[in-house]
């Protein structure tokens, strides 16, 4: 089995492992290539994991750690070998040290609240339960959920008091050990719904470090997927949906993305009025999703349009989709190209967007200009869902006679139109 490596050798803007180390005036250690995409392709100012504004961009390679990651490299190289990995003594030993780690774990629980070095305590409590079973159960059975709920909202109220990055860094390091937890059962579930869990769960979300907003929102999804009560009760949805938005819109990794868009698209299936989705359109919900869609793969194009379709249903986002430059022609872009399910979400929105009352003129203008209108005009020649094709007919019948206006219209097509209506 690979070895995982130290969280210290993962980037904390990629989490990936890092090949060229190098630390900003901050003192933390960044991979080159991310950090220089974060300053120099996204304009941001701050570190990234402290978020203090930096008077200067200069990079310092960090030698050592390098040196120290190609010794680790090196090392699980070796260990990996067929022979030595897997043997019969080497598993012995392991399940023997696991089972010390489990006996230890109440003392451990005990202590943890009273100790001064609790983000070392909760490294060790992570180490112990990782790839254990019989230690997560027993963790949950010892009321580690309590305790850790505990934990983190006394070091986000010292963090807030002091503007203590040392306990802020606390919270994350509870927030890891719970995300390793399977959530399957009710009990669990229940503990975690708790304000004490799920507020510093949310504070995370919003200005935790990239590998903190991995655990809070893969906690959320565990949560979510788990539990038929929502969620959201105790925590400020407006300041995560826009700590969400910021995420996308700052290109995040691919799997931060993903996370961001997977509790996104929870949220939003809660919003049970109006209002709700007007308020996501205000916080730059369809600029920020039609931006994304531009270079998108299948699972983020797929999520974004379902994101947009629901924000399409309320007046305000249909006018922010309209005002927004590109956003016909990113949906239009999806059509036939990306998979079956796509072209269906895209041909929804630009309906939705069409053929609502008093559709905006600019966005029939950006159909025809942007290559919705042939995108519309080929689905008729092409297997599609009866739904989805009886959407592209309604809206060329509707408004084939503006389109047929343009003179960069083609011809052929503009004969094609007029046979429909």
């Amino acid at each position: 089995m690979a070895m995982e490596p130290p969280p210290l050798f993962l980037c904390p803007i990629s989490m990936e492992l890092m090949e060229d180390p190098v630390t900003v005036a901050t003192g933390v250690t960044y991979d080159r290539r991310s950090i220089e995409r974060w300053f120099f392709k996204y304009g941001k100012t701050t570190c990234p994991a402290t978020m203090q504004r930096l008077a200067s961009f200069d990079f310092t390679p960090n030698h050592t750690l390098k040196r120290v990651i190609s010794s680790w490299l090196d090392r699980a190289s070796s260990s990996s070998s067929p022979s030595t990995a897997g043997s019969p003594a080497t598993t012995s030993s392991s399940s023997s040290s696991n089972a010390m780690e489990r006996e230890r774990l109440p003392s451990v629980l005990a202590g943890i609240e009273e100790t001064p070095f609790k983000a070392t305590a909760l490294k060790n409590l992570k180490s112990c339960m990782a790839g254990d079973e019989a230690a997560r159960e027993d963790f949950v059975a010892c009321g580690g959920i309590q305790v850790l709920g505990r934990v983190m909202t006394q070091a986000l109220e010292e963090s807030s008091a002091g503007g203590d990055f040392s306990a802020f860094r606390t919270c994350e390091e509870a927030a890891a050990v719970l995300a390793t937890l399977p959530l399957s059962d009710d009990a669990s579930v229940e503990l975690l719904l708790k304000p004490e869990c799920m507020r510093p769960v949310s504070v995370l979300v919003q200005r935790g470090s990239a590998e903190a907003r991995l655990h809070a929102m893969s906690m959320i999804s565990k949560i979510s997927r788990a539990s038929v009560r929502d969620w959201t009760a105790e925590v400020d949805v407006d300041d995560m949906v826009k700590a969400l938005l910021e995420l996308l819109s700052d290109g995040a990794s691919a799997k931060l993305s993903s996370r961001a868009l997977d509790v996104l698209l929870d949220v939003t299936a809660r919003y049970s009025r109006g209002a709700r989705r007007a308020k996501a359109v205000e916080l730059g919900a369809v600029r920020v999703l039609a931006e994304l869609l531009l270079d998108a793969d299948r699972h983020v194009a797929e999520r974004s349009l379902l994101l947009l379709k629901r924000m399409c249903k309320c007046p305000e986002g249909r006018l922010a989709f309209a005002e927004h430059g590109l956003a016909v022609a990113a949906v239009a872009r999806a059509v036939l190209r990306v998979s079956g399910l796509a072209t269906r979400l895209a041909v929804n929105v630009l309906w939705l967007v069409a053929c609502a009352p008093a559709p905006a003129e600019r966005v029939l203008e950006d159909m025809v200009v942007g290559g919705a209108v042939a995108k519309l005009l080929a689905l008729m020649q092409v297997e599609s869902s009866p739904s989805t094709k009886d959407k592209a007919v309604k809206m060329l019948r509707a408004h084939g006679a503006f389109w047929r206006q343009y003179p960069c219209f083609p011809t052929d097509l503009k004969d094609y139109l007029k046979s429909l209506n």
